[in-house]
């Protein structure tokens, strides 16, 4: 959510949702995909209301072409201790921020969570297809500006 208070503020409202709905839980999915569909929700919901700092890219007509044309960049040779630096942390959740919310979610819930892919397009309510084209993208994204990051720290 990019805050602390925000992110403390959507798993109180998902517990009290929980509560309330409980007796509508169907057991058409287990009760983890259950609530966290429900933390998701609420959570798109809020970054909806926030004012956009970006534009959205379609992904209902995805281009493959071009997706599969790209070539993966090898790392620039790096101190990898940079990671673990307080600056780069910063920058690097700037990014993930920065994010179309769409490409955001599936990275967080895949990356950060480690949920599976089924699992992710359960809680989205996507195809798994789906799910790993905008994983990709978010990808590429974060890649593509870590990459300038890392090569700007080495010159410096």
């Amino acid at each position: 959510m990019g805050n602390h208070q925000d992110a403390e503020d959507i798993l109180q409202e998902t517990f009290l949702i929980m509560i309330k709905k409980i007796g509508q839980f169907q057991g058409k999915s287990s009760f983890y995909t259950w609530l966290y569909r429900i933390a998701v929700n609420i959570g798109l919901r809020k970054l909806k209301s926030k004012p956009r700092k970006f534009d959205h890219i379609s992904i209902d007509d995805p281009d493959f072409e071009r997706v599969s044309a790209e070539n993966a960049h090898d790392w620039p040779k790096f101190d990898y201790d940079i990671v673990n630096d307080r600056r780069f942390r910063q920058k690097l959740d700037h990014l993930i921020e920065r994010l179309p919310e769409k490409y955001r979610t599936v990275f967080i819930l895949r990356d950060l969570h480690e949920l599976s892919t089924e699992d992710t397009s359960r809680i989205l309510q996507i195809t798994p297809s789906n799910a790993k084209i905008r994983l990709m993208r978010a990808r590429n994204f974060l890649k593509e500006h870590l990459e300038s990051m890392v090569k700007a720290e080495a010159l410096s």
